[in-house]
């Protein structure tokens, strides 16, 4: 398939074969397209670097999303390399793992602006870095979360940080489409990450989301990568301010049947 040949783009955020960020990075791959690739520290150098160059990539660079001469670095070496992008990618998130488990309202002023300095903030700045490049036409895109709508267990700084960056997504959908540039986000189910599992409690989750998913199963990492090629991709040219959820249909659901069985069960004895 040559729907991504010619297409030059960066992905900010895979950090291992078992992501997300890799999922869509593959499909983009398998497509035709020339992918940049940036990694966070030492460390995470010697996972992300054979997995770019698995898929040729003329650039890997290390890059703190917080930091925002090292955001301007890629997108000058992408400029010299590439000229100009057709797509990028945010698949960057990050909380402090005692902020993701217990109570949200013992969340810490650092916790708080840690997660969403990161998670969300760095959106605006990448868009910022990355307009001057953009192709018209261009795709950028981030991942997202239900949380950010609802409660759920344990998620609790990254749900408000996730609400923060597709509030921040829907402002820059406006900003960037005067250079004809869209932005939109994936909202993805559960899926078995090696983020992930730093939730607690996040194998409830994926059997949650089973019982509650119309498609009764969870998300796979295949359907959450073709969703990616999609944004990416001329197919969703129409498409800005948008968040796209693959989540087998779990964010249309209140409670299922066999949900509202339990809650019901749990309730005899209250009085309604």
């Amino acid at each position: 398939m040559d729907l991504m040949k010619g297409k030059k783009g960066v992905i900010f955020g895979v950090s291992n074969n078992h992501g997300i960020a890799y999922a869509i990075a593959q499909q983009l791959h398998d497509a035709g397209a020339d992918i940049a690739f940036t990694y966070a520290g030492d460390a995470m150098e010697k996972r992300v670097r054979p997995l770019a160059e698995g898929m040729n990539a003329k650039i890997i660079m290390p890059c703190d999303v917080t930091k925002e001469d090292e955001v301007k670095a890629v997108f000058a070496e992408c400029e010299k390399v590439y000229g100009k992008l057709d797509f990028v990618v945010h698949a960057v998130a990050f909380a402090a793992k005692e902020d993701l488990q217990g109570d949200f309202i013992n969340t810490s002023r650092e916790g708080w602006d840690l997660a969403l300095g990161v998670s969300a903030y760095s959106l605006v700045s990448i868009c910022r870095a990355a307009q001057p490049i953009m192709n018209e036409g261009g795709s950028i895109f981030a991942l997202t979360y239900l949380g950010s709508e609802y409660v759920v267990a344990n998620y609790n700084v990254m749900g408000v940080a996730k609400a923060a960056l597709e509030a921040s997504m829907r402002y820059l959908a406006t900003d960037m489409g005067k250079y004809g540039v869209r932005v939109n986000c994936i909202s993805a189910g559960a899926v078995k990450t090696l983020a992930a599992r730093g939730i607690s409690g996040f194998d409830k989750m994926l059997k949650a989301a089973i019982v509650k998913a119309p498609l009764k199963r969870n998300v796979a990492l295949e359907d959450v990568g073709r969703a990616g090629l999609y944004l990416a991709s001329d197919l969703s040219t129409g498409t800005t301010g948008q968040i796209l959820y693959v989540d087998c249909g779990c964010h249309c659901v209140y409670a299922s049947g066999e949900e509202m069985e339990i809650i019901y069960k749990g309730m005899q004895n209250t009085e309604v």
